[in-house]
């Protein structure tokens, strides 16, 4: 065999032994296990929040078949309010989507959204949650491994008590359960109320056995979890925000293909845009279905009534402005303006 039919023979062996190492990864890749995002929440799967979270698992799986799946773990089944970002950093989920107010920890910038009366409408918070400030916030935890991936609306929040809350007079001495938030405790301290901070899937038992007086929610989540049935009255106060911030670590999202990590993101936006779609029109049919049930009395502030709230609770801002920064809070004063 001449040199040249050796180097020939030599170069078909290294090719047939390239084509059966790629068949041989193809085969391995065809059957491995697809990679598992867990996304974790607290609320029940017929909330904004609930539906987004199972859009985007039909999305994700849709697109990346065989190499994504999406398991979502609603009403506090792996973790609660108070550790799923600990979970999250842990890796022992990849996506959560908690309340603003549970990044106290990580970012006090965040705290902007728990000033009570900032916000007129959900017109006026999505226009600053969409503005170069609002997208800003979105990262102001990544020092601590957290990034954000976007807004999900629930809605304004309403005050619900065992008594009529009518001026702030009303909340004197009485209990109300509270997120682990400085400014929600603030807020209430301003009317002289009782904040008590207690998680989530514990609300309604609390209110049940009278533990506490009252609490204050979004119209889906009031009747989702059912706290209507407990509670006597419920005050229209609209007095803050509700919203959440989809989240992931820095570990699980930059170790991400980029193009996955692209058709993930994307999905991700549709699902919000979907649930914020959701949670607008909750808000008014659940707030409708409270008033058929007849079980809790709605409570209509005149507009002289409301602005006694708003000059009780105003003075709150003045004392986290420092931490929030000024210029962001006067953002947010400005998406009020049409």
């Amino acid at each position: 065999m001449t040199a040249h039919q050796t180097l020939w023979q030599s170069l078909k062996t290294v090719a047939k032994v390239s084509a059966l190492t790629t068949a041989l990864i193809s085969s391995v890749n065809a059957f491995a296990e697809p990679i598992e995002i867990k996304f974790s929440h607290v609320v029940a799967e017929n909330t904004p929040k609930g539906q987004m979270a199972l859009k985007f698992k039909e999305l994700v799986e849709q697109r990346l078949p065989g190499e994504y799946t999406v398991s979502v773990f609603p009403s506090s089944q792996l973790f609660g309010d108070n550790n799923e970002l600990a979970a999250l950093l842990l890796n022992d989920v990849q996506i959560v989507a908690p309340s603003l107010s549970k990044f106290e920890r990580y970012t006090k910038k965040l705290q902007i959204f728990d000033l009570p009366f900032l916000f007129e409408d959900m017109e006026a918070v999505d226009k600053f949650q969409q503005s170069e400030s609002g997208q800003k916030l979105l990262n102001s935890m990544n020092r601590k491994g957290i990034v954000g991936l976007g807004y999900l609306h629930n809605g304004m929040k309403q005050f619900s008590a065992n008594e009529p809350l009518t001026l702030p007079q009303d909340a004197n001495g009485k209990k109300f359960r509270i997120m682990a938030s400085d400014v929600i405790a603030a807020q209430f301290d301003a009317v002289k109320a009782i904040p008590v901070k207690k998680p989530f899937s514990e609300v309604f038992t609390l209110l049940q056995t009278r533990a506490i007086d009252g609490q204050e929610n979004t119209w889906s989540n009031i009747y989702s979890m059912k706290f209507y049935e407990v509670q006597s009255h419920i005050t229209e106060s609209n007095h803050g925000l509700l919203d959440y911030m989809v989240v992931t670590s820095n570990t699980f999202w930059k170790g991400l293909p980029k193009d996955k990590r692209d058709i993930i993101k994307k999905s991700l936006d549709e699902a919000i845009a979907l649930g914020n779609q959701i949670a607008a029109q909750k808000d008014s049919e659940d707030k409708q279905a409270i008033l058929d049930s007849k079980r809790s009395q709605l409570v209509t502030l005149s507009a002289e009534q409301r602005q006694q709230w708003v000059n009780a609770m105003k003075p709150v801002w003045a004392k986290f402005e420092d931490q929030i920064g000024k210029d962001m809070i006067d953002a947010a004063q400005q998406s009020n303006k049409q």
